[in-house]
């Protein structure tokens, strides 16, 4: 029996899917091997939909981010709305609405993790830039 030290916490899309086609008739196997997860992990997201818990990565060792997928898409909607708003005010708005406490500079990581840059007055995903823009103007 392999084990990996470092488990691939695997997004909450994906575990739909993997659901969604042994739902559909694939066998758990062929489900693993066609989305390129452990078979344990295709029998973990069956049970789990089946005992009606959520899909959303559990907390791994060590590893985990601070924010959970709604602190994400908060903050997402945030950049939008408030495109000058300090990273402070943004710690404040998750705290207040979610209860995370995070500081600025784990905010700063995530917007970048989540691929935004500050372009003026607003926030653009850097895959919107590409293609557009000629690197160094």
């Amino acid at each position: 029996m392999v084990h990996h030290s470092k488990m691939k916490a695997y997004s909450v899309d994906l575990r739909e899917k993997i659901v969604a086609a042994v739902r559909g008739g694939m066998s758990k196997a062929q489900t693993a091997r066609t989305f390129g997860v452990g078979a344990t992990s295709v029998k973990r997201y069956v049970k789990l939909t089946e005992e009606g818990k959520p899909l959303s990565p559990g907390k791994a060792p060590g590893r985990k981010g601070k924010l959970s997928g709604s602190a994400m898409k908060l903050l997402e909607e945030d950049l939008h709305a408030r495109p000058a708003v300090a990273y402070n005010k943004r710690a404040d708005l998750l705290n207040e609405l979610l209860g995370v406490r995070v500081s600025k500079a784990t905010l700063c990581r995530t917007v970048r993790r989540l691929g935004y840059t500050r372009k003026k007055d607003h926030w653009v995903l850097q895959k919107e830039m590409n293609g557009s823009e000629q690197p160094g103007g």
